[in-house]
């Protein structure tokens, strides 16, 4: 039986086909297909599968903070108002088991915090802004 499963790599999603084999090593019993969803095939150099963006996306400004990676937020490390250093952790992600401490690119305020803890996040989207 072959099932298709999303995976992310190094912050990047890619479909894969992957082959569910029995307890003896034969592929086991392929279930019914439901016509609503195509396999794709893809091998290691696939390009990455891209998700429609759920909030805004960082447009690339210096105070803007984008999701380096895919993950849920852990922590709000910096609230707004406060005075942060370039350098300095303002949120913390979990991606796999694993904390990733987001740090600000500036010096300066955070002007906006647009996540909160608990919220899954895509790369790319815009976690806070600093002014």
């Amino acid at each position: 039986m072959k099932k298709t499963l999303r995976i992310s790599f190094n912050g990047k999603s890619y479909e894969v086909v992957a082959e569910i084999l029995g307890e003896d090593g034969a592929p086991a019993a392929a279930a019914p297909r439901s016509a609503a969803a195509p396999v794709v095939q893809a091998s290691a150099s696939a390009a990455p599968v891209s998700a429609a963006p759920s909030a805004p996306r960082a447009s690339g400004a210096a105070g803007e903070i984008p999701s380096p990676l895919a993950g849920k937020v852990v922590s709000i490390d910096a609230p707004v108002g406060a005075a942060v250093k370039a350098g300095q952790t303002v949120i913390t992600l979990e991606a796999m088991k694993m904390n990733t401490v987001i740090s600000a690119p500036i010096d300066g305020s955070v002007a906006a915090v647009h996540v909160a803890p608990g919220d899954s996040v895509e790369e790319g989207r815009l976690l806070m802004t600093l002014r």
